[in-house]
């Protein structure tokens, strides 16, 4: 259950920071969304002491949420910076 949290964690952040950007490439939107289910799931596993066959713990879930935040800001100020120099 704990593992399905994260996951959906991860679409909703990839998703929203999609919309939020007004990305309109679907390969942006995708990756977006795939490093944001990474850093939550990896994170929220860290978190939650290597165990997903619990339920989740609140810190958990919030440092899910702040490791896919902080994951897909450092993704967006990569993407500008490239694009800037062009």
């Amino acid at each position: 259950m704990a593992l399905m949290v994260l996951v959906l964690v991860g679409l909703t952040f990839g998703w929203l920071s999609s919309v939020l950007a007004r990305t309109e490439a679907a390969g942006s939107i995708l990756r977006q969304i795939g490093l944001a289910m990474a850093a939550s799931v990896a994170v929220g596993l860290y978190a939650n002491n290597m165990t997903m066959m619990g339920g989740l713990s609140p810190a958990a879930l919030g440092f899910a949420c702040a490791a896919a935040t902080a994951v897909l800001a450092a993704y967006h100020v990569l993407v500008r910076s490239r694009t800037s120099e062009v």
